[in-house]
């Protein structure tokens, strides 16, 4: 009785959603996210994951750099599920990009690959202008890609400091000033890291390049403003670094004061609240078990 009953409701809020008329579609909106959460929390999500899709994103286009692996892969998945046709970025993981794209398929989502090297300014500020010739200005952009370099400040090459300039400063700010120029509006999100609020002196030059991001972040939601929404998340210990196992998880979680890990799930819903968020810009959200308060090396 109580599934006829959640089918009952779910095809009536499905057929009020297809009216799509000014008096109702707000109030259907959010009545259907919370019957979304009503699912979830009766352990009947699972039963009707194939049909529950809040669409909150329905004839949206989002770019996802880095987006077939890690966050940047739930991240991506997170938004096809809520509507969302994707562009995935990528730079050498071709398998995992065709793999991230037949899943994002699945949900009956458009999806594009695109390979791109954010090393050279120039032509990611090429490759980006084609992109807006071929399929138009993404409404959505999440900066993603990263590399987690380990070096000191005392072994740290110029070399090396560039490149995560390229990746984490200067290739988005490429894409972020092109999404303001094609003047579509939008909404930005980028990753930083918890220890943008603290010290991290053995990835210094991934380091800097966070910094640099969460900078850019800032400024850029004033300069861009009212076109753009520009907004971050700063995951703490959520992914084990590349190389390492579940221990390295459990050695650490001690470390933050709910003593606790995060998942990507607990990222991408950060990350698709500040994508939704009409009335915010220039917002850092730590997601990180309150990691930041127990190191604020910068006053953040």
């Amino acid at each position: 009785m109580r599934t006829l009953r959640i089918n009952s409701t779910f095809f009536t809020l499905i057929l009020l959603k297809e009216l799509n008329t000014e008096l109702l579609y707000g109030f259907t909106d959010n009545i259907y996210i919370l019957f979304g959460i009503a699912l979830r929390n009766a352990g009947l999500s699972e039963q009707f994951g194939t049909m529950l899709q809040f669409m909150r994103f329905k004839g949206k286009t989002a770019l996802v750099t880095g987006g077939v692996r890690r966050l940047g892969k739930e991240i991506a998945l997170s938004l096809a599920r809520e509507g969302a046709d994707i562009i995935l970025h990528y730079f050498q993981s071709r398998q995992e990009a065709d793999e991230t794209s037949d899943e994002i398929r699945s949900f009956g989502r458009e999806c594009r690959m695109s390979s791109q090297d954010f090393s050279d300014v120039n032509l990611t500020r090429k490759w980006f202008g084609n992109l807006i010739g071929e399929y138009g200005c993404p409404d959505i952009l999440i900066n993603s890609a990263s590399s987690y370099s380990k070096d000191t400040y005392r072994n740290m090459s110029v070399g090396r400091l560039q490149d995560s300039m390229n990746l984490h400063v200067y290739a988005p700010l490429v894409l972020i000033r092109m999404m303001f120029e094609a003047g579509r509006g939008g909404s930005v999100v980028n990753l930083l890291d918890t220890r943008v609020a603290d010290r991290d002196p053995f990835h210094a030059s991934y380091h800097l390049g966070k910094r640099g991001l969460l900078t850019i972040t800032r400024d850029l939601a004033a300069e861009f403003a009212p076109v753009l929404r520009i907004n971050a998340v700063a995951p703490g210990i959520v992914l084990p670094p590349e190389g390492q196992g579940e221990d390295w998880i459990e050695r650490l979680k001690s470390t933050n004061p709910l003593l606790e890990r995060g998942t990507a799930q607990d990222v991408s819903d950060a990350v698709l609240f500040l994508v939704g968020a009409e009335f915010t810009t220039g917002q850092i959200i730590f997601v990180d078990g309150g990691r930041h308060l127990k190191g604020n090396a910068y006053g953040l």
